[in-house]
């Protein structure tokens, strides 16, 4: 029989954890601590982040509300870092955002959802020049730091940017680069996607793949299905031996786990996940649990990134339960997702089972909806709810 104060850490504003304070808001146990450890300050929405590249609107105006749900939640909010897990000693440790002293947080339930990374030492051994010369999409934070940069030296002369990516994330950002740059920055600025020897927008359907490359020729951006081998100053080298010259190399592939990760003893995926069960529960540690870019299913179904209203539906009754002593309930990932892909603020894709539509109005639904998940708190999701009903904020009854 429990006894005493349960204490969970939560490492990550992702919106798995973000769903895990909206149930705590309606129901919180009087014997559970919770603590969120992430870094200042509030997140930005990551579907937002093509928008904010496109210059439709500032990083902080896509934030999302967390001060709120905290207080809701009765949840603390520790701004820092993690740096390492004593799993055996149940210690997380972590950097305070401040720079002050070294913090532990004592835990008896762990979860992780992290923001998307970049390794940037395993980057550098794939594509060496990476480091020095190239502006990684993730973490996202650090690059729309730096993404003013590239758009004040489009006001001084035209640039050539080359995109390396072949999945959705890069599409986004070629679209929204494509458009910032053509309405602010001077004539002639020039946008390639380099597809590193991937399959463009592979992981789409191929009909949606078809509707990807139509608007990219239309849109006047470049496509090349070669791999990269390095970059340098003058530009990005590739296998067949020749130079794309470009002044802005943007890697845009897809995001990674934080590599603090490796240094722990719990399963990890082949990318560095964390590997987790049907429960969202880690494969070698039950009072872990995993969501978002921090985790991989144990078998074939993939990154558990793609849904995450319904994995984070699934994370909170999961980790309630392993609370009070009662049975898990397994997540099953939706077998028809809803993707809506930005190719501009202008137009967007959106694809549901054998349903598509593209248009400026689904450009604007979409945007409509992730706004609406900027705020505070957001809907608690219904794990058995469809894509549709999900946006509209069908709550769990």
């Amino acid at each position: 029989m429990r006894s005493g104060i349960t204490r969970l850490v939560l490492i990550g504003a992702g919106p798995a954890h973000r769903e895990v304070l909206a149930r705590l808001t309606r129901h919180h146990p009087a014997d559970l601590q919770v603590t969120l450890l992430a870094p200042p300050p509030a997140p930005v929405h990551e579907p937002l982040v093509p928008a904010v590249v496109a210059g439709r609107y500032t990083a902080d105006a896509c934030r999302v509300g967390l001060s709120g749900l905290l207080t809701l939640a009765h949840a603390r909010w520790v701004p820092g870092r993690c740096l390492a897990l004593d799993l055996e000693g149940r210690r997380v440790h972590a950097a305070p955002a401040d720079g002050g002293a070294a913090l532990e947080l004592p835990f008896d339930l762990l979860s992780l959802d992290t923001a998307a990374s970049t390794d940037r030492e395993a980057l550098e051994q794939r594509l060496p020049g990476a480091r020095e010369q190239a502006l990684a999409r993730y973490p996202s934070e650090a690059f729309l730091g730096l993404w003013p940069r590239v758009v004040d030296m489009a006001h001084e002369r035209p640039l050539s940017i080359a995109v390396i990516g072949s999945g959705a994330a890069a599409i986004e950002l070629v679209f929204a680069a494509a458009q910032r740059l053509r309405a602010e920055g001077l004539p002639g600025s020039i946008l390639t996607l380099l597809t590193d020897g991937g399959a463009l927008a592979g992981e789409l359907p191929p009909d949606v793949a078809s509707r990807v490359r139509r608007e990219l020729k239309r849109q006047r951006i470049h496509v090349l299905n070669e791999r990269c081998t390095g970059i340098t100053v003058e530009g990005v080298r590739l296998a067949n031996g020749a130079l794309l010259r470009c002044d802005v190399p943007l890697v845009a592939g897809a995001a990674q786990a934080p590599t603090w990760l490796r240094g722990t003893p719990l399963a990890l995926a082949e990318g560095g996940q964390v590997l987790v069960n049907r429960f969202q529960q880690s494969t070698s540690h039950p009072n872990v649990f995993a969501a978002g870019h921090a985790a991989r299913r144990d078998g074939p179904a993939g990154p558990e990134a793609a849904d995450p209203a319904r994995t984070g539906a699934a994370l909170a009754h999961n980790l309630l339960a392993a609370f009070a002593g009662q049975p898990l309930k397994p997540h099953r990932p939706v077998q028809h997702p809803l993707t809506r892909l930005s190719c501009g603020t202008e137009c967007a894709i959106a694809a549901w089972g054998p349903l598509r539509a593209q248009g400026a109005w689904v450009a604007r639904w979409k945007d409509r909806a992730e706004r609406q998940e900027t705020a505070a708190p957001p809907p608690l999701m219904d794990e058995t709810a469809s894509p549709t009903q999900r946006r509209h904020g069908r709550p769990v009854n």
